[in-house]
């Protein structure tokens, strides 16, 4: 009635002083409903709450949960990487991105709750229920492929090769702090082998000087042999009595050439019969020097590892690769 009014007085008293206007009218009262359509525009509201189903959408290779913030009051885009976090980081990500959050949990279907040290990769393998300030999210995955044997092969080289590159993002400064230790480690041990090192160079001098004297005097003491048989044979004596000599001679340089054989088990050559009578006046005047050889040694030793040490630690493309197989490589 009141929607009726107003359109009179709009229209204004002329327009309806007519029998047929005012048929019209009473034809208006009968049908309210039409001529208050005509007037006010109706909107329709819903008061059905908003549905809590989230399903998990895989972008680039990657799979995402679209996530409501009861904060913001808008959905949040979360990429998971499933291999390399946890149902713990999934909601410390949350809590980060909303600080309004006071509650976060993760259960399954049934209403058991789900570890914080659980994989990702394993959480996705099933829906779960993701609760949130109370708000119960019910969370669909995608069902993936069964995978081959082949297949299953390929994952495992590429999930070795992420955490390996994980590994040497998020370790930086223990590789800078292993690198510093032996480098310090390197310092310390030369300078022990420092005083040790000028000891061994004069015992080394003294026995190349011994060594070198010994093979001049055998050489002169053969020059003196074959003078003096010459004497004995062409001056003294005659071939025929110098000949069982000589022949006496030469096979007693044979026995002592087998002797040799026999103590030492090698043959004798003169390279290594010089390096053995080397080693002989070198550990002579070792003990004339006090110098210790034992603990020189481990010295070198320790010295040799920790440079190897160092040098895979600086070459990232071999660090997987045991110590048997980068000697031959270096070689």
């Amino acid at each position: 009635m009141a929607c009726l009014r107003m359109v009179v007085r709009l229209a204004g008293p002329s327009r309806f002083r007519s029998t047929a206007t005012l048929t019209a009218l009473q034809q208006l009262k009968v049908q309210p409903s039409q001529l208050l359509r005509r007037c006010h525009p109706v909107v329709c509201c819903s008061t059905s709450a908003p549905s809590n189903d989230i399903t998990v959408q895989y972008r680039h290779g990657r799979p995402v949960l679209a996530l409501p913030l009861p904060s913001r009051q808008e959905k949040c885009l979360f990429f998971l990487r499933p291999m390399l976090t946890t149902v713990s980081d999934l909601i410390q990500d949350i809590r980060t991105e909303d600080s309004g959050v006071s509650s976060a949990s993760v259960f399954t279907t049934d209403g058991v709750r789900v570890a914080s040290g659980t994989p990702m990769d394993t959480l996705l393998n099933k829906d779960f229920q993701l609760r949130i300030n109370g708000v119960v999210y019910n969370v669909h995955s995608v069902q993936r492929e069964p995978l081959t044997g082949e297949r299953v092969t390929s994952m495992e080289d590429v999930k070795s090769a992420v955490h390996m590159l994980h590994t040497a993002l998020q370790l930086p400064e223990h590789h800078l702090m292993k690198e510093k230790e032996l480098q310090q480690k390197l310092d310390i041990l030369k300078q022990e082998l420092m005083p040790l090192e000028q000891m061994k160079a004069q015992v080394d001098l003294r026995a190349e000087r011994s060594s070198s004297r010994a093979l001049w005097v055998g050489l002169a003491l053969l020059s003196v042999q074959g003078g003096a048989l010459a004497w004995l044979t062409w001056w003294v004596y005659s071939w025929d009595v110098m000949e069982p000599v000589t022949y006496f001679i030469t096979y007693s340089t044979s026995i002592g050439v087998y002797a040799y054989y026999v103590l030492t088990k090698q043959d004798y050559v003169y390279p290594d019969a010089k390096d053995r009578q080397f080693l002989h006046y070198f550990y002579k005047g070792a003990r004339r020097q006090q110098f210790n050889v034992r603990k020189y040694n481990r010295l070198k030793d320790e010295l040799s590892s920790v440079e190897e040490d160092l040098r895979r630690l600086r070459n990232p493309n071999r660090l997987r690769l045991p110590v048997e197989q980068i000697q031959p490589s270096a070689e």
